[in-house]
């Protein structure tokens, strides 16, 4: 009698079953609809605070008028804070957490997939719903932007012009580096998602963590400390709407969010590995 051999489905169809499953959820599609929300309702507003063409406010705000392409990136920075975080960590919380509160966690840990690479795929999921998050947010700004400001150029910090396609290249540089800190933030809501059985726990004590992080930025005693919050590298991303592009910060902060990334999943890969059955 020939003994049974447990096969692993191959890695794609597992990646492309995870994605489905992320895709088919109301919540999900919810979600991604709401976040389209943010840019026309930022882009509405600027309008108005404009009036068309005067000026809106500081920072990036202030260039917005007869700018469109900036609204993407101003939306960008607008949600980093908050918004995006958080949507990486209801996702974070669903991989793991809420596998475990519905009882399916428990079946995936006895299939012949490999703690690590039931691991991996979740993080997958994650990172390329956040991802998609981002691009959404940017692509819904570029068009609301062009529309509402016209979009012939986009007029840094520095006082330049860049042409369209720099402009759209600037857009998707910003795009890349916001994805990376999310997924900073969401690899650490991966570790504590590992840790409960309690979306709710993993998303409160993700945002908390933010906070906090962003509160310990403001004290100048703790200077020695800042490097090392990954909140504390998010203004310098400003750095993408100057010409030249200043690279030093935003690498840094790069640097940051994936000892982050590293940091969280090797927590999380830890715990799994002793999870019981």
């Amino acid at each position: 009698m020939s003994a049974l051999v447990a096969v692993r489905a191959p890695l794609g169809r597992q990646l492309r079953s995870e994605l489905r499953w992320i895709l088919r959820r109301p919540r999900t599609v919810i979600g991604l609809a709401s976040l389209c929300l943010v840019p026309i309702l930022a882009g509405v507003g600027l309008w108005f605070a404009t009036d068309g063409d005067g000026p809106a406010g500081p920072g990036l705000a202030a260039i917005i008028a007869g700018n469109g392409l900036v609204l993407p990136v101003f939306t960008l920075f607008l949600a980093l804070p908050l918004l995006l975080p958080l949507v990486g960590a209801i996702w974070a919380a669903d991989g793991l957490a809420g596998e475990a509160q519905h009882g399916t966690l428990r079946g995936l840990l006895l299939s012949p997939v490999g703690r690590i690479r039931l691991l991996a795929i979740k993080s997958f999921g994650v990172a390329f719903m956040s991802l998609v998050a981002v691009t959404l947010i940017a692509v819904v700004g570029m068009i609301t932007g062009v529309v509402l400001f016209g979009g012939d150029g986009m007029l840094t910090l520095s006082g330049s012009t860049l042409s369209f396609g720099a402009g759209l290249g600037r857009i998707a540089l910003t795009i890349l580096l916001v994805t990376v800190q999310v997924w900073g933030v969401a690899a650490i809501a991966m570790a504590i998602s590992a840790c409960t059985e309690h979306p709710l726990v993993v998303m409160a004590a993700t945002m908390a963590g933010v906070i906090v992080f962003a509160v310990l930025g403001l004290f100048s005693a703790l200077d020695w400390l800042h490097p090392y919050l990954i909140t504390s590298a998010w203004e310098g991303m400003i750095d993408v709407m100057r010409d030249p592009l200043p690279t030093e910060q935003l690498w840094r902060g790069t640097v940051v969010a994936g000892c982050y990334i590293v940091i969280g999943l090797s927590l999380a890969a830890m715990r799994l590995a002793t999870k019981d059955n």
